[in-house]
């Protein structure tokens, strides 16, 4: 089992900056791939960023490239996620996720074993 805590979230204006950070416990955090989710109301959760398990690959979402950015510390079990330059449509609930099965990093939520309970993000115009 891997328990998962996301913290971080809040209200910010446009053009802003938050740092998400997802706490691990449970198992080994540095076997396993980590993503960040996010879903807006009346939306699909759609993927932002994944990491591998040393944090040398790492994949984003077109929408987030070059304002996200994903990072882990494993002495530290956790997950991080920057995000600068933020608008008013990154406004959502952000889930981090671990992938304890795979050692290829996916953008596909149903490859996902645990998540945590989400955080919200709300940016203001």
């Amino acid at each position: 089992q891997v328990q998962l805590v996301e913290s971080g979230g809040g209200l910010v204006q446009s053009g802003g900056s938050l740092r998400l950070s997802c706490g691990a416990s449970g198992r080994t955090f540095s076997d396993y791939v980590m993503g960040w989710f996010r879903q807006a109301p009346g939306k699909k959760r759609e993927f932002v960023a994944a990491i591998s398990w040393g944090g040398s690959t790492t994949y984003y979402a077109d929408s987030v490239k070059d304002r996200f950015t994903i990072s882990r510390d494993n002495a530290k079990n956790t997950v991080y996620l920057q995000m600068n330059s933020l608008k008013p449509e990154d406004t959502a609930v952000y889930y981090c996720a671990a992938e304890t099965h795979e050692v290829v990093v996916t953008t596909i939520a149903a490859k996902y074993d645990y998540w945590g309970q989400g955080t919200q993000v709300t940016v203001s115009s």
